[in-house]
């Protein structure tokens, strides 16, 4: 079930969103126009689950073609939802394009409700009762602010969405899509969507929240999330690209894969590869995207290239990610990365069988003895590998028995840790691997 919340750029639409959901994940500004896409957010009433769609202020008289990218937005949001919420200033009092809005909702088929925001006080509801006037039933005067009438507003929500919910599938792989500025993150998911869903535009940071969107791909189920771009601390500007830059940085963290895109005529920068190790410290299966690859020429220098920057990945990323080229515009390699991000989900979420992984071991012990370490008054001891078992999954965990931690070295695990991504195919899947000293789990129990 979902709820579009539309209305004038900088009546508070954000700001009550994020108080009627607990969250602050909308982001909210002083300066109008801050939300462009439309954004959606869980919100849960008296037992009713649903989502509030955040959308772009609308202004019908403005020319400029982001405005119009946003209205389109706002109305593929309601063509999207069961219920419309029309925020409006109350302090402002209707203004031409409250009145436009309601014209377009009282000729829509969807129930809708007037919220007058910024009633601060008690004092100020009686300014409510203008908005009669719009033609859309009782105003219900509040504050995003304050809180004042949010608990009215939505038992008014949960009356009007029709009975019957949605369950969540806990096989779908959430999917972010991050990278630097302008380099076709948008478009891309535009591409996996096959629609204009997110607006697109050369001006760099058009994307200022991490959207998340269903996408089925045969029978599984996906959720994208495209986020804004990410640029270097010192390079923020203000504090919109602050708080959009966090954002992302979230959306990185409660995914699990990520697809770092990258601008193919700059090839891998130096900024793509903190953002694909900030993507790995937050737990996501990560693949790198040279998007626009239909921007260049020459394919036998194109194959010397991409040779050179697969080679820079693997020296510089530890885990090692896939580098796959795509174009959003031709839509070319663009379903080869669905199927390759589903994979990667499947293997964060797959498990490894214990005797299977006990083969393993053995073979990687074959291939190279273990280290010999000295202790004090004992003479030569070889680390021994007894036993190995997965003991979690999204990111994967493994546990390996040794007779002795200390006799294990960073090269060492770094040799087992690369076995194992060959092996399995886990590259770009974070993996973590836990020595555990024989007997200490039995002396940690007793404890």
């Amino acid at each position: 079930m979902k709820v579009a919340v539309v209305g004038y750029p900088n009546v508070g639409k954000s700001s009550l969103i994020n108080r009627l959901t607990g969250t602050r994940e909308a982001v909210v500004h002083e300066r109008p126009g801050v939300t462009r896409d439309r954004k959606e957010l869980e919100c849960e009433w008296n037992g009713r689950q649903f989502k509030l769609i955040d959308t772009g202020g609308i202004d019908f008289r403005d020319e400029d073609p982001l405005a119009g990218s946003i209205r389109d937005q706002a109305r593929a949001g309601l063509a999207d939802a069961q219920v419309a919420v029309l925020v409006v200033d109350a302090r402002a009092g209707v203004r031409p394009g409250d009145e436009e809005m309601a014209d377009l909702l009282r000729r829509s088929p969807l129930p809708s409700i007037v919220a007058a925001n910024k009633c601060d006080g008690i004092a100020e509801v009686p300014l409510a009762s203008e908005f009669h006037r719009l033609g859309l039933g009782e105003p219900l005067a509040g504050s995003a602010t304050q809180g004042l009438g949010s608990g009215d507003l939505l038992d008014r929500i949960v009356e009007l969405l029709p009975a019957g919910e949605e369950q969540p599938d806990p096989d779908a792989v959430r999917l972010a899509v991050i990278g630097r500025p302008n380099v076709g993150k948008s478009s891309l998911v535009n591409s996996f969507l096959g629609e204009e869903r997110v607006i697109v535009s050369e001006l760099a940071g058009t994307t200022r929240d991490a959207i998340d969107m269903p996408l089925m791909v045969g029978e599984r189920r996906l959720i994208l999330v495209d986020t804004a771009g990410m640029r270097r601390q010192s390079k923020v500007a203000d504090s919109v690209e602050y708080y959009t830059a966090l954002r992302s940085r979230r959306a990185a963290e409660r995914a699990d894969v990520a697809l770092v895109v990258c601008d193919a005529t700059d090839g891998v920068t130096a900024q793509d590869l903190r953002i694909a190790e900030l993507a790995m410290k937050a737990g996501c299966a990560t693949a790198i995207v040279l998007n626009k690859w239909d921007l260049l020429a020459d394919a036998h220098a194109l194959e010397q290239g991409l040779d050179h920057e697969r080679g820079r990945v693997a020296e510089k990323l530890r885990l090692r990610p896939r580098l796959l080229t795509a174009s959003a515009r031709t839509g070319r390699h663009v379903s080869r990365l669905l199927t390759e991000a589903i994979a990667l989900g499947d293997r964060m979420a797959g498990r490894i069988p214990t005797p299977e992984l006990n083969r393993f071991l053995a073979e990687t012990v074959q291939a190279r003895q273990p280290p010999v370490g000295t202790r004090r008054g004992s003479g030569q001891h070889r680390l021994k590998l007894i036993y190995m078992t997965q003991i979690d999954e999204r990111p994967p965990r493994f546990a390996i028995q040794v007779n002795s931690r200390e006799r294990v070295t960073r090269n060492y695990a770094y040799f087992l840790e690369n076995r194992l991504r060959a092996r399995y195919g886990m590259d770009g899947v974070p993996l973590i691997i836990d020595f555990v000293e024989r007997g200490q789990r039995g002396r940690e129990r007793a404890a």
